[in-house]
C-alpha cells in the first residue's frame, strides 16, 4: 500500500526509503523522485514559492491516483509526501517513492502517479520574484505528459 501525507514540514528522504523498505526482503526496486524549489522561474530569480492546498480534497485526489497506480503495477509500496506552505530554493516539495519487484514497474508507477499529480492534485503554486507575486498557470507539458497514461496502448507501459 502506498502510504501518502501532505504536510508543511520538511521530509528525510533516507529515513523515508529505510521505512519503505524494512523487514522486506521482496523488493527489487525502490524508485524515488524528489521535486525541489528551483533558484529560477522563466528566466527570473525565484525568491520563494507557496504551496496552497484544498485540505481534505487534495488528500482524496491523491489516494485516488496511488489507488490508480496500485491497480496498473505490482507495486509492493510506496510513499507520497507533498509539502505545503511558504519555501525557498533548495527545498524539497514532494517525494514519490514506488517499490516493486522489479524495476520497470516502479519506474513506471512513479512517472505515472508525478504526471497525474502535477495535473490532477488540488495544489496551487505562487512565486515570488524579488517583490513581485504571481500565481503559476498549469503547464501544457504537464497535461501532455499525463496524456499518454490514459492511452493503453501506449508504447513501453506495462500492466499488471
Amino acid at each position: 500500500m502506498i502510504g501518502l501525507r501532505v504536510q508543511a514540514e520538511d521530509f528525510n528522504l533516507a529515513a523515508e526509503v529505510d521505512r519503505l523498505r524494512a523487514g522486506r526482503a521482496d523488493i527489487g526496486a525502490i524508485v524515488t523522485f524528489t521535486g525541489l524549489v528551483r533558484d529560477m522561474a522563466d528566466g527570473a530569480p525565484l525568491t520563494a514559492m507557496t504551496l496552497e492546498h484544498y485540505p481534505g480534497m487534495v488528500e482524496r485526489q491523491l489516494a485516488a491516483i496511488c489507488a490508480e497506480a496500485e491497480a496498473r503495477w505490482p507495486l509492493q509500496g510506496g510513499t507520497v509526501i507533498h509539502r505545503f506552505g511558504r519555501l525557498t530554493p533548495g527545498d524539497q516539495i514532494v517525494l514519490v517513492a514506488t517499490a516493486s519487484a522489479h524495476r520497470q514497474a516502479a519506474f513506471e508507477a512513479a512517472m505515472f502517479i508525478m504526471d497525474w499529480l502535477k495535473t490532477r492534485a488540488p495544489f496551487w503554486k505562487l512565486e515570488e520574484r524579488g517583490g513581485d507575486r504571481h500565481w503559476v498557470d498549469a503547464r501544457t507539458s504537464d497535461d501532455a505528459a499525463a496524456r499518454r497514461w490514459r492511452d493503453p496502448s501506449a508504447p513501453g507501459i506495462t500492466r499488471r
